[in-house]
């Protein structure tokens, strides 16, 4: 068959007179495909399955890969009816398939005949196991996961500047919210350097302390590109990283275990750069609704405000109409003062005059003669009441008197008697008292004699 194609061409080429046969690429396509189909007979080819997707035509489309390279694969339903399972990612399958091109994008693919397990994918047994050791040690607990900031101050984007996904990302953060600085950080997502890059970028951008959250992404794509982001030396430094941490890698149905370390996982790059910033057009709206109200509000103070002030300015009189009531106040006030003094005047008179004559009865010469009148009575009084005193006692004196010289010895010595002492004045009664020899005193009447006892 490829030497017909060829002798076709050069009998064509011959045709022309040596001019050069110039195909289309619908023609080189399909005559690529035809060399395909008919040189390579049904194969059997081994493979995990991924991008698996099974439209509404219900044929099958999906990629068949290894450790080292991939290949696309096409099952129509005729034949897909036929297996006896569903596949899905991470499968691992054998095929019996023919080569082919799909003529359209000029790809090279399988068209599988016939399709039976060969048992779980290996890559897809490394994620499985790397999953359950960060999850037994805790590295995906919600607990630990940092919150992501409502509006952030500085977006990083870890990614490929090259790649469709931080296109998808700008776009959409430029829409929403352009005014939010974002800083790219240029790193491979793909390949066996790619961990190593993107540990590095999260890094340098934890060093510079520009960020407030970092989106880490990437487009679609089989486990074999998404395959750095299931590493485990990345998936710890981001669980370490002191700043949020968002993840998008690939589409809504890829998960890597970047997605689980992660501080939010989000479906799509795209969706990402939406939950990382709010809308422009929502927060516009939002402050139009809150300058509504607040000019509402302030309308409505401002009627309140202007009601008070009418209502003062009805109270309000003129500065003339005001000095006229304070000078009519000032006159009653006048008039009730002078009455008042005047009371007061007349009460204080009346007082004096009560006081006066009670001084004028009161006077101390007044009273002095009285109580010399009362000084002379007294006198008089105190006169007769001595002369009455002396008298009677003048009359008990002499009676006392007569007594006395009744029982006097004076008396008694004058009848001729006489007393007899001893030298210390001791009377001697009986002769017995006085001893031979001692001289003794006699006391007359008149004078006294002294005599010794022989």
């Amino acid at each position: 068959m490829q030497n017909d194609i060829f002798s076709q061409t050069n009998q064509i080429t011959a045709k022309r007179g040596g001019e050069r046969k110039t195909f289309s690429v619908e023609e080189l396509n399909r005559r690529v495909k035809d060399l395909l189909e008919v040189h390579l007979p049904l194969i059997w080819v081994e493979g995990e399955i991924s991008n698996f997707s099974a439209p509404a035509s219900g044929h099958w489309y999906f990629t068949l890969k290894d450790e080292r390279a991939q290949v696309r694969c096409a099952m129509f339903k005729g034949r897909n009816q036929q297996v006896k399972f569903r596949p899905k990612a991470g499968d691992k399958v054998l095929l019996r398939a023919r080569v082919s091109l799909y003529e359209g994008r000029g790809d090279f693919q399988l068209i599988a005949e016939h399709m039976e397990e060969s048992g779980f994918g290996l890559l897809q047994q490394r994620y499985e196991a790397l999953k359950a050791q960060l999850l037994n040690e805790g590295l995906f607990n919600e607990a630990d996961k940092q919150p992501i900031p409502t509006l952030p101050n500085h977006i990083g984007i870890i990614t490929s500047p090259t790649g469709a996904a931080v296109r998808d990302v700008l776009s959409v953060l430029q829409r929403r919210f352009p005014s939010i600085p974002v800083t790219v950080i240029p790193a491979p997502v793909q390949g066996d350097d790619a961990p190593a890059k993107l540990i590095q970028a999260i890094d340098i951008a934890e060093n510079s302390g520009l960020f407030d959250v970092l989106l880490l992404c990437r487009g679609g794509g089989s486990i074999e590109d998404l395959w750095a982001f299931n590493n485990e030396a990345l998936a710890r430094r981001i669980y370490e990283c002191d700043i949020p941490i968002v993840s998008a890698v690939g589409h809504e149905v890829d998960f890597t275990i970047a997605d689980f370390v992660a501080d939010l996982r989000a479906p799509t790059p795209s969706a990402a750069a939406e939950l990382l910033c709010p809308n422009k057009t929502d927060i516009d709206q939002l402050l139009q609704h809150f300058a509504k109200q607040l000019k509402q509000r302030l309308h409505q103070r401002l009627s309140q405000y202007a009601q008070a002030v009418n209502h003062l300015r009805t109270r309000l009189k003129h500065p003339g109409e005001r000095l006229n009531a304070r000078a009519q106040q000032l006159d009653q006030l006048e008039i009730r003062l002078t009455r008042a003094i005047q009371l007061r005047l007349q009460k204080d008179g009346t007082t004096l005059r009560n006081r006066e004559q009670r001084l004028t009865q009161q006077h101390p010469q007044k009273l002095l003669a009285q109580h010399q009148k009362d000084l002379a009575k007294l006198r008089l009084q105190l006169n007769q009441a001595i002369s009455r005193l002396l008298d009677k006692k003048t009359d008990r004196l002499q009676r006392a008197v007569a007594l006395l010289d009744i029982a006097s010895p004076l008396a008694t010595l004058k009848r001729g008697y006489s007393i007899t002492t001893k030298a210390d004045g001791t009377v001697i009664r009986t002769p017995a008292d006085t001893p031979k020899g001692e001289t003794i005193h006699i006391k007359l009447a008149e004078g006294e004699l002294s005599a010794k006892i022989n």
